[in-house]
């Protein structure tokens, strides 16, 4: 029974500096799945995210009082084996993304659906549907990727939303090179009754590298050091009209993480 269950605990500090604005988050994840049978699997991921925002001095947030942000969601995941070389992944993800005061209009449900079959020995193509945030609002879009292991030492994953590049030399180390696209929006308390603002959403697409230690049985640390191309932050309102876009410029990003796993 222990052989078939895993849990970790996943903490990170990431922090991005960019022309205007510096952005620093925090999250903590506990994550618990367990083989039920021989054709399925299921994982549940809890997690909390802090979002803090610092302004320039001549830059109009003391209007807004937007500096801080936070979000709690849990991913509920199920993954079945249809034949030995198919299997589909469903998950279905509730999310509270709000700045101070949480209430019932904060939260949102995401999700996915996902095929992923194996081509052969090398190849496995995955593509699906997802309900998320990726371009800041939530919405659907299309996944698809294609996993090639390009050896014992080296894997390959090329797709939308995220690509990587990874490369291991021992038990003890991963490199890796990255590409996602990654977005996010929390409703804000205060609503300025001329403009009936609602949300702020972030967006970006990072690219990164990336090294992962496994310092000890359990014990793993991550290294990040990458930049953000295209980002975007604004202030939206119930019609998802832009009120505000702060044009904060591209930034670099670096970051720190520790894992617990047994």
């Amino acid at each position: 029974m222990k052989a078939q269950e895993s849990f970790s605990v996943v903490m990170n500090l990431k922090t991005e500096p960019t022309d205007k604005i510096d952005f620093t988050e925090s999250n903590i994840g506990i994550s618990f799945n367990k083989k039920i049978n021989s054709k399925n699997k299921i994982t549940n991921t809890l997690e909390y995210s802090n979002l803090k925002v610092n302004y320039e001095l001549e830059s109009n947030e003391s209007a807004w009082e937007l500096n801080g942000f936070n979000q709690i969601q849990n991913t509920f995941a199920i993954s079945h084996e249809l034949s030995n070389a198919t299997n589909l992944n469903f998950s279905i993800t509730p999310t509270a993304n709000f700045q101070h005061n949480l209430d019932v209009n904060d939260l949102s449900v995401l999700g996915s659906f996902e095929i992923n079959q194996q081509l052969n020995s090398k190849t496995t193509i995955n593509i699906g549907v997802a309900r998320t945030t990726i371009l800041g609002n939530p919405g659907f879009l299309p996944t698809l990727s294609v996993n090639y292991k390009i050896s014992n030492e080296s894997n390959l994953l090329i797709g939308f939303p995220n690509s990587k590049i990874s490369y291991s030399n021992n038990i003890r180390n991963q490199f890796s090179l990255t590409n996602s696209f990654n977005g996010n929006y929390y409703h804000i308390d205060a609503h300025n009754p001329d403009n009936n603002a609602s949300k702020i959403t972030l967006s970006q697409m990072s690219s990164a590298f990336e090294y992962e230690r496994n310092v000890d049985k359990n014990w793993f640390l991550n290294f990040k050091a990458g930049y953000d191309f295209d980002k975007k932050y604004n202030i939206i309102d119930n019609d998802n009209h832009k009120v505000y876009d702060f044009n904060t410029g591209n930034g670099y990003i670096l970051g720190i993480g520790i894992k617990y796993k047994q």
